[in-house]
């Protein structure tokens, strides 16, 4: 036999044996299961220190960042739903913000994102470019859900993105929505409260925002 010939045999028993170590190495059985919560989500792939940085720290994070104020309570507007109550921190200020509240009476477009994730980085952009579409018929809010703020900040600078948005810690606004353990994730909420529709999923264009706001808020932009 060549020296080819022998090689070629040796390349296809080392294919054979590695499509076999392939076949039997373990998967996991059915009854694995990922993280069952957002926060556990948060922490299997995110950080779980807590963010020790002050004011101070921030403030120059927040100065670059530019980000726009946090909605206020439309007049005469009462909070209502799952999210009334739910108390975060306004990004641009660090002011206190009770979710409900700040989007009572409006359509919300409420887009959950953390710095480390890959889709929310290419989603947010188009988040940005149907704010400006819906030119304030719908308000659209985004929610940073890990406890690093201030990469929060420094990745919408980054981004270019300037949407009001909150910091929330303690995902207590996945919770109250019943998000699924992934990111990113969109909340249609109605302008009484109520949650329209939980979507978990990126998506690709300004379009698909705004079909989905058609759809589930009946509000066209």
């Amino acid at each position: 036999m060549s020296r080819s010939s022998a090689a070629r045999w040796s390349l296809a028993a080392l294919v054979v044996v590695v499509a076999l170590i392939v076949a039997i190495w373990p998967r996991g059985s059915d009854e694995d299961t990922g993280p069952t919560s957002f926060a556990d989500y948060r922490d299997t792939f995110g950080t779980t220190a807590t963010d020790d940085a002050t004011a101070s720290d921030l403030a120059p994070l927040r100065e670059r960042a530019d980000l726009a104020a946090c909605p206020q309570p439309a007049p005469d507007a009462a909070a209502s739903g799952p999210l009334a109550g739910v108390r975060t921190t306004c990004l641009a200020d660090g002011s206190p913000v009770d979710i409900g509240a700040a989007i009572a009476g409006r359509p919300t477009v409420v887009n959950l994102w953390a710095y480390w994730c890959g889709p929310c980085a290419e989603e947010l952009p188009f988040m940005a470019q149907y704010a400006e579409r819906a030119a304030g018929a719908v308000t659209v809010l985004t929610v940073h859900e890990d406890p690093q703020q201030g990469n929060a900040l420094a990745r919408l600078s980054d981004y270019g993105v300037r949407l009001p948005g909150v910091q929330d810690a303690s995902a207590s606004v996945a919770a109250a929505v019943g998000a699924p353990a992934v990111l990113p994730v969109t909340v249609l909420v109605a302008a009484d409260g109520t949650v329209a529709k939980v979507l978990p999923q990126p998506f690709r264009s300004v379009d698909e925002i705004a079909a989905a706001v058609s759809d589930y808020l009946g509000v066209a932009a």
